[in-house]
């Protein structure tokens, strides 16, 4: 929708030539001030190859298309970004990375989705340090950030700390990965971490992840984790554990009850597959898992990247920020986490539900708070200004969608009786 007034086709006379003339000669002199004369300040790339769709596999860019619309969808209603889907057949990583610097001067920022591993750490480690616009994974940061949230109110009702409690996670895909390096980074003791993939325990004897997958970032947690030095597979991993994280594929049964049994006294068990996680949380529960999160939005405590990527894109988006740090992910983290402890965290409730709205200004104001002090921001804005901004923002993304619903503009879905019908699984 136009975003500027348009009373007569005079008006064509400033937005187009001859006016638009001047905004173009400021930009030719500064190209940031394309943050100020142009959409650019609020334009986000949703950009996947298809290569690794959550529950589909590769299937590849065009079928890939109605998630990364659907995400635009989250990106506005949520976060009052303006996203824009872009699949592409790029399957070489640095071909990838060229299309990223090619569309730059378009966007504030992009988001990186469905990307397969470990194409994907490849991809936005290398266009961190290309671009000059923030680069996000949300199938790395996303994830790790609700999955760091949602622990800090977990380990607040069991009463224990991040950095003496041990930590199984299950998957060693791109969420776990990052889930590791950000639960390190926020205090987690790296020697008390322990991951699984299909072949077992990470450990330096695992050689086969260097030969065979050529996946330099999960040898990292190979070296680094799992000081106990323990062998075997999930059931040996599990013994003793404080907290088990989750992300590997549906379930039931990828975890058993019987391992649940043998982790530490109040324990602490995200399992986060969809569409079925990998134990169901009455079975945790009834095996002795104290606090059970999962994916889905029909459990308590769901943990869902939805609470993360719209709050956090409008906070970098608002102080121009030339990246996201994982520093930032951690302050996000945070603002979720203290949102739900003071509306009362309990064993059903460690972090917000979608509905909670309030919650994405918040994680803007703490994002951006954190560009400004690591220095990645552009503009410098009062903790109150940007607040007052964020909701702003926000509040006018969804009253103008209600609005356009009403005027009928945007069509009432159909019947779920239909919907249910016409798309049989």
């Amino acid at each position: 929708m136009p975003k500027c007034a348009i009373r007569t086709l005079r008006d064509f006379d400033i937005w187009y030539t001859p006016g638009v003339a001047e905004p173009c000669k400021i930009i030719k002199g500064n190209p940031d001030a394309s943050f100020e004369y142009t959409n650019r300040w609020n334009y986000v790339a949703v950009v996947s190859d298809g290569s690794r769709v959550l529950g589909l596999g590769n299937i590849g860019p065009e079928a890939g298309l109605p998630v990364m619309e659907g995400k635009a969808i989250l990106f506005k209603y949520l976060g009052g970004v303006d996203a824009f889907p872009l699949v592409i057949r790029a399957r070489d990583p640095d071909e990838f990375i060229r299309f990223l610097e090619m569309i730059e001067p378009s966007f504030g920022g992009i988001n990186l989705e469905d990307i397969e591993k470990p194409k994907c750490f490849y991809i936005l480690e290398e266009s961190r340090k290309r671009l000059q616009i923030p680069v996000w994974h949300d199938d790395q940061q996303g994830t790790a950030t609700v999955v760091l949230a949602g622990l800090i109110n977990a380990l607040k009702i069991v009463g224990k700390k991040l950095h003496e409690v041990k930590i199984t996670l299950i998957g060693a895909g791109a969420a776990n990965i990052k889930i590791a390096d950000v639960l390190e980074l926020a205090g987690a003791k790296p020697g008390n971490i322990i991951m699984v993939d299909s072949k077992g325990i990470l450990s330096p004897d695992r050689k086969d992840i260097l030969e065979k997958e050529n996946d330099p970032w999960k040898w990292k947690w190979a070296l680094k984790s799992n000081v106990e030095g323990k062998r075997g597979s999930i059931p040996e991993a599990l013994e003793g554990a404080d907290v088990c994280i989750a992300m590997s594929r549906p379930g039931p049964g990828v975890i058993k009850k019987e391992w649940i049994a043998k982790m530490a006294s109040d324990a602490i068990v995200f399992p986060c597959a969809n569409p079925i996680p990998e134990i169901w949380p009455w079975e945790a529960k009834e095996a002795g898992a104290r606090i059970v999160g999962t994916g889905r939005s029909d459990f308590p405590n769901q943990i869902n990247n939805s609470l993360g990527f719209p709050g956090i894109f409008r906070g970098v988006l608002d102080v121009k920020a030339k990246t996201i740090t994982d520093e930032m992910c951690v302050a996000a983290a945070k603002a979720i986490a203290e949102f739900a402890e003071e509306k009362g965290i309990h064993e059903n409730y460690i972090v917000p539900t979608m509905e909670e709205w309030e919650v994405y200004p918040r994680e803007a104001v703490a994002c951006a708070l954190e560009a400004m002090r690591q220095g990645v921001a552009r503009v410098k804005l009062s903790k109150e200004e940007l607040w007052e901004r964020a909701v702003t923002i926000i509040k006018q993304a969804r009253e103008s969608m209600e609005l356009l619903m009403k005027a009928g503009i945007i069509k009432p879905p159909p019947p779920e009786e239909e919907i249910l019908t016409t798309y049989k699984p």
